[in-house]
């Protein structure tokens, strides 16, 4: 069983972000896969790594949307993303320095709760806007 599953709540409708946030929650299912089954640090490594970056790409999607489109909540959801990345920068770094596969089920719970909230809050609206724009 899936950490999170993928639901049609979590859709944005908007196709583009929808099939990112997949992606995502694939990325945040693997790593806790490889927590679950202790398969080691470099498998760890890997997939947090994989997450930074792919998370990077998404948030710049995003963001690019907001600004072509004149998004006026635009500087509070890029903070979101902001701290974000960082948070999880950190965590990959800290996991690296340590040579560990040690990922608490609090950081998972933490990375679950963060992106379904932001997808269900903040990037609900995005999607609401963009829709009025004609993007789906």
């Amino acid at each position: 069983m899936p950490f999170i599953n993928w639901s049609n709540d979590l859709s944005i409708g908007v196709v583009q972000i929808d099939g990112q946030h997949q992606k995502l929650v694939g990325m945040v299912n693997r790593l806790h896969d490889a927590m679950k089954n202790r398969t080691g640090s470099q498998e760890v490594v890997k997939v947090l790594s994989e997450l930074v970056e792919y998370t990077k790409y998404h948030f710049e999607t995003e963001e690019k949307l907001m600004q072509q489109h004149g998004y006026t909540s635009f500087p509070s959801h890029r903070k979101e993303h902001v701290d974000l990345t960082k948070q999880v920068s950190d965590l990959a770094v800290k996991v690296g320095e340590n040579n560990s596969s040690i990922i608490t089920i609090e950081t998972m719970n933490f990375l679950r709760d963060w992106l379904k909230n932001h997808i269900l809050g903040t990037d609900m609206k995005l999607g609401d806007f963009l829709q009025s724009k004609g993007i789906k």
